[in-house]
């Protein structure tokens, strides 16, 4: 029996030898096999060495979510150099930034993205294009960027093109030489991430930190899905955290991934119905969205009982208080099974057992650090990381139950009221299938609790909601001002996750 390897290249050697030929991923378009996803990222990571990618080269992957973005994935991480996954809803100013940012030495991409010219949005990006050759770019706005390769069959000359026949190669020695050199403390991946700056922040992880903390990934999807074999819809995007937990989580143990390279309720559903799908990971909103189509209730769907009946939210499983189970954060590669926590109060003292607190987290699962950040502005003297996070734990039970980011609390008359507690009380209402709780100016409040909720059926009694959740919370938690939209009305943002600071200014500009 092998250890279970502590890189990515390791990792994915397990993978074949332990479960080589069950299915890895299923996309609309193809199937992908433990041992395929090794073959084919094995050409590619052959024709890297050879241009001279390896250990540390920044490489960026702007494909959407299916087999190529695994394979490019795999092979970059194969021969050590660092895997920069950009959104591929990101606008031309979003992928130059990026670009620059993460000192990116080679983009590749398909030549069509979601429907669009990728030809034509990197000459948006970047306006020096069309005068630079294939392999030689030397761009001012991206003084590290060398090269951008294009899959496809023609594109423009200053584009490289992917060939798997390609004869240009080095030998499978001199990659299994190179897979022999990368290192746990080697970086692996940058995963970009909003935050209170104006430029997106690079989280920066090792092969070592992905792979510890995607460890436990896939006995978590087995339990909440109380399947041993799981099939999982993962409507999380590769290009963020939640997506990488996902496609790294699966090579430590066999669980199958059905992925779409746009998130639509109806592919969704072709794909869990087709291929027995035991589940889904993703945002409630997408959630909703495939409980809101047209052919849901005639898909057979038996082998996911959660896509029916479960809570919208994973994170809502077995939650007696109401406040969901901590979610992945970028910071600690999605998990944290190997992370050092504290929980403290505004002066830095821990709280009790049940209190609420800021979470700070330290040790070997949590980032390496921000982007060209030094140590000191990211981790305080200790090394602990402030994540703004609003937590706290029950006695004897290990879970975080999160209440919410310092910013997200609402202040009404002196008090603090969590939106997430607010919003799963009325969502336990038969005849509520979403709500979504946000704070608003108020001249005598401060902040005033309101409530926008999304009706199972065409009426809803909002007299009647009120009462009832003035039953289960204490007054000044019950909203005094009610919203009643479609879900279609809830603002999201790119990855699916709700946009809090949108609906707010949706409420006021709608308060009439």
């Amino acid at each position: 029996m092998h250890p279970t390897p502590l890189t990515v290249p390791g990792l994915l050697a397990h993978s074949v030898r332990e479960f080589g030929d069950r299915t890895y991923l299923v996309s609309p378009a193809e199937r992908l096999t433990y041992r395929e996803a090794d073959r084919r990222s094995a050409v590619v990571a052959r024709r890297l060495l050879a241009q001279g990618v390896g250990k540390g080269t920044r490489v960026g992957l702007f494909f959407p979510n299916g087999a190529d973005w695994v394979t490019w994935w795999l092979a970059v991480s194969r021969v050590g150099a660092v895997a920069v996954p950009l959104s591929t809803l990101y606008r031309p100013a979003e992928i130059a930034k990026v670009v620059r940012l993460a000192d990116i030495g080679l983009l590749v991409a398909p030549d069509r993205v979601l429907g669009i010219d990728v030809a034509d949005r990197l000459e948006a990006a970047f306006p020096e294009l069309p005068d630079q050759r294939a392999g030689r770019l030397a761009l001012t706005s991206a003084p590290f960027l060398r090269q951008i390769v294009l899959i496809g069959d023609d594109g423009p000359g200053w584009a490289a093109r992917h060939l798997d026949d390609d004869p240009g190669s080095v030998p499978a020695a001199v990659l299994a030489a190179a897979e022999d050199e990368v290192s746990a403390a080697d970086l692996a991946i940058m995963v970009h991430t909003s935050g209170s700056t104006a430029d997106p922040k690079g989280v920066l992880h090792t092969h070592g930190t992905l792979v510890r903390q995607t460890s436990t990934w896939p006995a978590a999807i087995r339990a909440i899905t109380d399947s041993t074999d799981p099939v999982i819809l993962c409507a999380m995007p590769f290009f963020w955290i939640g997506g990488v937990l996902a496609v790294t989580g699966a090579l430590h143990e066999p669980v199958t991934l059905l992925v779409m390279p746009r998130l639509d309720a109806g592919t969704a559903l072709d794909l869990a119905e087709a291929e027995r799908a035991t589940g889904i990971v993703g945002w409630p909103a997408f959630t909703q969205r495939i409980r809101e189509h047209p052919s849901f209730a005639d898909r057979d769907l038996s082998a996911a009982p959660m896509l029916r009946e479960g809570p919208l939210d994973i994170a809502m499983t077995d939650v007696p208080e109401g406040f969901p189970i901590h979610r992945t954060m970028s910071e600690t590669a999605g998990g944290f099974a190997y992370t050092e926590m504290r929980i403290v109060d505004e002066h830095g003292a821990p709280v009790p057992v049940g209190a609420v607190g800021e979470l700070l987290v330290r040790g070997v699962g949590v980032m390496a650090g921000y982007n060209k950040k030094e140590r000191g502005e990211t981790f305080d003297a200790d090394g602990w990381y402030h994540t703004g996070d609003r937590v706290f734990r029950r006695p004897g039970d290990p879970r975080l139950f999160y209440v919410g980011r310092t910013g997200e609390l609402i202040k009404t008359a002196g008090a603090n009221v969590s939106p997430l507690e607010v919003e799963a009380v009325i969502e336990g209402f038969d005849d509520v299938a979403q709500c979504v709780v946000v704070g608003v100016d108020h001249p005598e409040r401060g902040e005033e609790v309101c409530a926008v909720v999304v009706p199972v059926g065409p009426a809803l009694d909002v007299d009647s909601l009120a009462r009832r959740t003035g039953e289960a919370v204490s007054s000044y938690k019950v909203p005094t001002r009610w919203t009643v939209v479609s879900s279609a009305q809830i603002p999201t943002l790119p990855s699916g996750k709700l946009d809090r600071k949108a609906l707010r200014a949706w409420v006021i500009e709608n308060s009439g």
